[in-house]
Order: structure tokens, then sequence, then C-alpha cells
């Protein structure tokens, strides 16, 4: 008898259970509807709050694909010793343009070298009085854009001892500052949002300590009644979690208006060096980002302020 009351005992509570939060959802959303200012105020400080860290984090994301794009700029400079002869030299760009992970390989001979420095360097009247061509013959090494950083410069770094080569340069160290610098505003960007983090929390705090001192002679009564702390309580927990989602869902409108504002002017950019544009939007991994961190916010700030302020509100 006592196993058949549990079965039959079970469903009820689970209704329960569900009709109180369901009945807490409907309140919760009639409340902010029927103050539309109060609510878009504090959902748009929250929305500023949250746009600011997702934007530079859609920025941060564009300059990383930019990168990438560059990724073609790493290459090794390979000059050659004189006892290489033209047909060894391009016999050896033949043998390094097979191995894995090289995209490209160029011979440059030492007329061309010659020709070229001649036409770039604007002392072509000095070089023609020199004897012989000081200049060695070079190939000029690009990985593949697909291999990894670390294997690209692990296969550079393999060519430049080759017994072939004389000396060798290989052109790393800006985007190696490229890299630092993307490191160092990846810090920042998360720095920033934990400081407006804070300032989330604040705002929404702040905003369930006005509902709650707003609503005391109501909460007085459903104490004096018998109600939990835990059904007083349920209510402004789904105050601070709408306030967190709308927060969030105007945080990423800005973010995606300010993205489509500013693409003409960043294609134009990218197009001026030649990269790819990484587009600078929220991705749609950022997106369930902002939303759970508008979401938990929300709910963690109004879940400490009743905590604190409910106690206080006792029937004498």
């Amino acid at each position: 008898m006592s196993g058949a009351k549990r079965v039959r005992t079970a469903p009820a509570a689970g209704s329960r259970w569900l009709l109180d939060h369901t009945r807490a959802i409907s309140a919760t959303l009639d409340q902010l509807v029927r103050r539309p200012f109060g609510t878009l105020l504090t959902a748009l400080v929250i929305g500023i709050t949250l746009a600011l860290p997702a934007g530079l984090y859609a920025v941060l994301g564009g300059l990383d694909a930019a990168s990438s794009g560059l990724k073609g700029s790493l290459r090794v400079s390979l000059f050659l010793k004189d006892t290489v002869d033209e047909a060894a030299g391009r016999q050896l760009q033949a043998t390094i343009a097979r191995k894995p992970g090289i995209g490209e390989a160029k011979y440059i001979s030492r007329d061309a070298a010659l020709a070229e420095f001649k036409a770039h360097s604007g002392f072509g009247e000095a070089l023609d009085m020199l004897s012989d061509n000081p200049l060695p013959a070079t190939i000029v090494a690009t990985p593949d854009a697909a291999l990894p950083k670390a294997q690209a410069e692990a296969l550079l770094d393999a060519l430049t001892r080759l017994p072939e080569v004389d000396s060798a340069r290989l052109d790393r160290e800006w985007l190696e500052r490229l890299y630092a610098i993307l490191a160092v505003i990846e810090r920042l960007i998360l720095l920033i949002a934990g400081a407006l983090a804070l300032a989330v929390l604040v705002v929404v705090a702040n905003t369930i300590r006005l509902d709650i001192a707003s609503r005391r002679e109501e909460i007085l009564v459903l104490k004096l009644i018998g109600a939990s702390d835990a059904f007083i309580r349920r209510p402004f927990l789904y105050t601070g979690l709408w306030y967190g989602l709308s927060g969030a869902l105007l945080a990423c409108l800005m973010v995606f208006g300010a993205g489509l504002a500013l693409a003409g002017p960043a294609q134009t950019l990218s197009g001026l060096y030649g990269i790819g544009t990484g587009a600078g939007t929220l991705g749609a991994d950022t997106v369930f980002a902002v939303f759970g961190a508008g979401a938990a916010l929300g709910w963690l700030a109004a879940l400490w302020t009743v905590s604190r302020h409910l106690g206080a509100i006792e029937p004498r």
C-alpha cells in the first residue's frame, strides 16, 4: 500500500512543481510587460555592458582569421653557395617543392636577382660598374597554408640547414609580433569581460532590490500565510533571468548592427592588404556564450540579492 501511495503522489508533486514554475514565469513576464520603460532601460544597460566584450571578441576573431590568411607570408629565403650552378639550383628547387608541407618553392637566379635589385634599389648605375655579380642565387620557399604554424617553422628551419645553402633569412619576426599582440588583446578582453560582468551583477542586483522593496507588504502577507522562502524567492529569480536574457539579446543585436555598419570599410581595408576578411561578426558559439552569460549573471545577481534582503522581511 505504501508503494502504491508513492506511485500516486509522485506525479502530483511533479505537477505542482511544474505549475508553480509556470505561474512564476507567467507572473514575472506579465510584470515586465506592464512596465516596459523600466524593463527596456534595465535591459539596455545590460545589453551595452555585454555588447562591449562580445564586440571586442568578434573583432579579435576577425583579426585572427586575417592573421591565418597571412600565414603564406611565413617564408624562408635560401641563399645558395657560389659553387651551386643554375642547373643544380633548379634541381634543388624542384626537390624542395616536392617536400611534404611545402606550398611553393621559387628559384631566383643570380642574374634575375641582380636585375630585380637594380630595378628597386635605385643603384643601377653603381652596380653596372661592378665586374662580377655579387648576389647569390636564391630559393624562396613558402609552407602550405594549411600547415600548423609550429610545423611550418620547423620545416623552414630544416631547409636552412641544407648543405647547398650558404645563409638563410626566415621572414617570421613580424608574424610573431602579430601573434603576441593578439595574445595581449585576448587577455585584455578577458579582463574587460570580468569587470563588466561585475557591472551586470550590480545593475540586476539593484533592480531586484528595488523590486523587493516595492513588494515588501506582499512578501509579509505571503510569510504570514505560511509561504516558503523558495516560493517567495522564485519570481525574483525569474525576473533576474529575464533581465539577463533580454540584455543578451540586445547585446547580440548591437554587435550584429555594428558589424553590418563596418562591413564595407573592413572589406576595403582587407582588399588593400590582399587578405581575406574575418567577417568580425558573432559566431553561433559566441551568441550562445553571450546568452548563457547574461542568463547566469541575471540569475546569480537575483539569488544573491534575494538571499540578502528576504531574511530581513519578517512579520512581527
